[in-house]
């Protein structure tokens, strides 16, 4: 018999390994050319790799949450299957278990379906990795559970069914509290895989590793919002309207004409900082995986309306996970922004191997002395992080006043010398 080893190819800029995430499918199963069969996590998202050849999967190489590094066995392939997978019809499904009885026969014979159950021939439970360590967590036998997919594949709703089920007829009565309110005692694990672990890494790291200076300053917003305003009604109808990120992204790429060195990267097994004349944004983004920082590249090049369509098309990518490794890599400054979740001041972590962040807070209406008058001004702090061992004090307050500038006079923004 033939045997094809499958190696981690590799998956991005600097990547020596990556993480199982979860497989697509299970040992002695026959699969095609192309077909997904693993999910794996680099530094920046998570990649589905195909089947380069197809053929019946004899070993995986490893657990969800293992690193396999690049180059190293993936998972083994029985090439001699592959003729059978090829001539197989796309929707032919696998032999089904004999039914159990003459009237389910009948029923069979008729097209009529049955309850499916959860062990496919040969007697293995048909279930993704994901659902087997869910039922080893919730110590549920996948042998007693019916599986609802395809030839009695076990789905995430069958293994709750089960889990609820279990609970409903031998949880025991939960105690109380001499008021009569119900005590809460149980737990959950929640494994940390995928791009939430490398997030959490990269943070820790980041923390760890780079003397963080922190410096907030206090911008009056007042005008750039009346401009913000009038472009949006200019805007046509159903057209998005304006954020402040675009106004930021592009008062910080004059700023950094002024201040190159916070425009920079940290290549630190060469002890080098790489100062950069292109201005590439990341945008720090929340997904239902976790932190990522898609990129604006080249901002310098880019109108007010054109920054603000890229921030929306690279975030959107990011959450919706289509977002390719060039789109998650490279920028050379990074600006974060909670929304109206943004509180009074934060203390962002720099997204290294850059230098600086700067983070946008909540803007709220507050009295203030303009010229010696008490008058309402819509009022936002920046709050920056600088990488102490190359940006001094001095030079980030710098940075920051020269940004406070631009904003509180947007016109200047749009102004070249």
């Amino acid at each position: 018999m033939s045997r094809h080893v499958v190696k981690l190819p590799d998956l991005g800029e600097g990547t020596v390994s990556s993480e199982v995430v979860a497989w697509k499918v299970k040992v002695g199963d026959v699969v095609g050319e192309d077909q997904p069969i693993v999910e794996m996590s680099t530094d920046k998202a998570v990649v589905e790799l195909p089947a380069p050849v197809g053929g019946k999967v004899v070993s995986l190489g490893g657990q969800p949450g293992d690193q396999i590094a690049v180059g190293g066995e993936l998972y083994v392939l029985e090439t001699d299957a592959s003729a059978a997978v090829e001539s197989a019809p796309a929707a032919a499904p696998a032999q089904a278990a004999a039914p159990a009885n003459a009237s389910s026969a009948a029923a069979a014979r008729n097209g009529v379906a049955q309850p499916a159950t959860a062990k496919a021939s040969g007697g293995r439970v048909m279930a993704s990795p994901a659902t087997r360590a869910r039922a080893k967590l919730a110590g549920i036998d996948l042998t007693t559970v019916s599986g609802s997919g395809r030839d009695g594949r076990i789905q995430r709703q069958d293994l709750d069914a089960a889990i609820n089920d279990r609970q409903a007829g031998k949880a025991p009565a939960p105690a109380s509290t001499p008021s009569g309110r119900q005590v809460r005692t149980g737990t959950e694990e929640i494994r940390i895989l995928g791009v939430r672990r490398v997030s959490a890494q990269r943070v820790a790291d980041s923390k760890r590793n780079i003397p963080h200076f922190a410096y907030v300053e206090e911008v009056d917003m007042t005008e750039l919002e009346r401009l913000r305003k009038h472009l949006n009604s200019q805007q046509p109808k159903g057209s998005p309207s304006y954020t402040y990120l675009p106004f930021l992204a592009m008062a910080l790429v004059r700023v950094v004409e002024q201040f190159p060195k916070v425009n920079s990267r940290y290549d630190a097994e060469r002890n080098v900082l790489i100062r950069h004349d292109g201005v590439h944004i990341g945008v720090a983004t929340q997904t239902s995986d976790g932190l990522k920082v898609p990129v604006v590249k080249h901002a310098e090049s880019l109108s007010l309306k054109e920054i603000a369509a890229e921030i929306r098309r690279v975030t959107n990518a990011a959450r919706e996970g289509t977002a390719s490794r060039n789109e998650l890599q490279g920028s050379t400054i990074t600006i974060t922004s909670l929304g109206k979740l943004g509180g009074i001041v934060s203390t962002p972590i720099i997204n290294a191997p850059e230098v600086a962040i700067v983070g946008i807070n909540k803007a709220v209406e507050r009295p203030v002395i303009v010229n010696g008058e008490v008058a309402v001004r819509l009022m936002m702090n920046l709050s920056s992080s600088f990488d102490h061992r190359f940006i001094d004090g001095y030079d980030a307050a710098e940075t920051i006043q020269a940004l406070k500038e631009k904003l509180e006079q947007p016109a200047t923004i749009f102004i070249r010398d």
